[in-house]
């Protein structure tokens, strides 16, 4: 499996692939998007300009293109907004027809209606189906399949059952093609960071500098009947927040805990046997210092899989090399 990064900025390309990361995902929001439509149509949804979430100039994208020759390790540019105006969709294509002319070929999209005007126009990029999409299953991935579809992104709430069932159908039609599990499809799944109660297609929070982000407003998930009462509901939860307070000790020197706001380093073994071929590691506008921790104890439990035994064995070793003081317990996958 490999290690897809969040890029918030050109100077951590370099930082990250020394880290061990195997590629990269950005967003680009050109300051005549931002100057036109603000934050209220959003290009990528990270609308964001007080600190390094994505990029805004065009000569930033050039010296990032210099770098991917350099490395080899690519960069899929991020159009994650669920639907736009009907006049943008030109503004799009012209972005991306720029883009393409300096190297970048690969584009995580989740509008549908996006894929159709690129298909319709003559634009063939390759494209990675957003995880902002939503439902993931095997007909929805054949019905995207007459696009250039080259990886659909699980959302945040697809158990392990619906991505080894998915996984194995595609398998199953790629084998009677002839096609190599080399060169088929691949899928991604996230692994650490941003866990949200939200599946991004049914969220319709702003990120941007001028609100708080809905997804950290607390909250607590469950079964409502009419006899419940949510404010006793909501007291309860915060009670219990409190009482499952990460350890002080599990931090390091530097104020850093991997996973501390969404892991699923314990769930790789399952991830791996799903199918899963890409993990991806959310962190745009995340300290530059913790991003490298995070790629390289990624990395690092990559290394223990591939050591495994088998399960208990992975998730013995993993807890007892990188969370000796204990997790956050903000699991992605509840095992």
């Amino acid at each position: 499996m490999k290690i897809t990064a969040g890029l918030g900025s050109i100077d951590e390309y370099e930082r990250f692939v020394r880290a061990g990361a195997d590629e990269f995902f950005c967003g680009y929001v050109p300051f005549f998007w931002a100057e036109k439509y603000g934050t209220v149509m959003p290009l990528n949804r990270r609308e964001v300009l007080c600190y390094n979430v994505q990029l805004g100039a065009y000569s930033e994208l050039e010296i990032l293109s210099r770098m991917v020759e350099k490395y080899k390790k690519p960069v899929h540019l991020t159009f994650n907004s669920l639907y736009y105006l009907p006049e943008q969709y030109p503004e799009i294509a012209s972005i991306i027809e720029r883009c393409m002319k300096l190297g970048f070929q690969s584009y995580i999209i989740a509008d549908p209606a996006l894929l159709v005007y690129l298909k319709k126009i003559g634009i063939f990029c390759e494209i990675h189906l957003s995880g902002e999409t939503g439902e993931v299953n095997s007909q929805m991935v054949k019905a995207f399949q007459r696009f250039p579809l080259k990886r659909v992104i699980f959302h945040r709430k697809n158990t392990f059952a619906d991505m080894q069932s998915v996984i194995a159908e595609q398998r199953a039609n790629e084998r009677k093609n002839g096609i190599s599990p080399e060169m088929g499809m691949e899928f991604e799944a996230f692994v650490l960071n941003e866990m949200c109660q939200f599946t991004g297609a049914f969220c319709n929070s702003l990120h941007c500098d001028e609100m708080g982000y809905l997804c950290r407003v607390p909250y607590w998930l469950g079964t409502v009947h009419e006899k419940d009462s949510v404010p006793e509901n909501m007291k309860r939860l915060q009670e219990e927040t409190w009482e499952k307070e990460t350890d002080p000790s599990a931090y390091d020197e530097d104020g850093y805990l991997c996973g501390e706001s969404g892991c699923g380093l314990c769930a790789l073994y399952q991830l791996k046997k799903a199918g899963i071929t890409h993990l991806k590691l959310v962190g745009r506008g995340n300290y530059t210092e913790h991003m490298e921790k995070d790629i390289r104890n990624l990395r690092k439990a990559l290394d223990i899989l591939d050591a495994a035994e088998d399960e208990r064995d992975f998730q013995c070793t993993i807890k007892r090399t990188l969370f000796p003081n204990g997790c956050s317990g903000q699991c992605y996958y509840p095992m």
